[in-house]
């Protein structure tokens, strides 16, 4: 599965959350550890998922730019 990942970076570190997945959420130091701690996290997420027999949400949140005049 493939789900969109939206990454946030703030003064001090980097969040990172998946839209598909509420609550599945990873913050690093970087944009390259928030990565690898939110691709953990969606695989620990749908684990938990499956083992309470919950449905695994199919991925369905897509992005894009819009340019403006600032």
């Amino acid at each position: 599965m493939r789900y969109m990942v939206v990454v946030e970076h703030g003064p001090t570190s980097v969040g990172a959350y998946v839209p598909d997945l509420p609550g599945c959420a990873a913050v690093g130091e970087s944009e390259a550890e928030a990565l690898e701690l939110i691709r953990e996290a969606i695989e620990m997420h749908l684990d938990a998922l499956q083992a309470q027999g919950e449905r695994v949400p199919e991925p369905a949140s897509s992005s894009t730019f819009i340019d403006v005049a600032a």
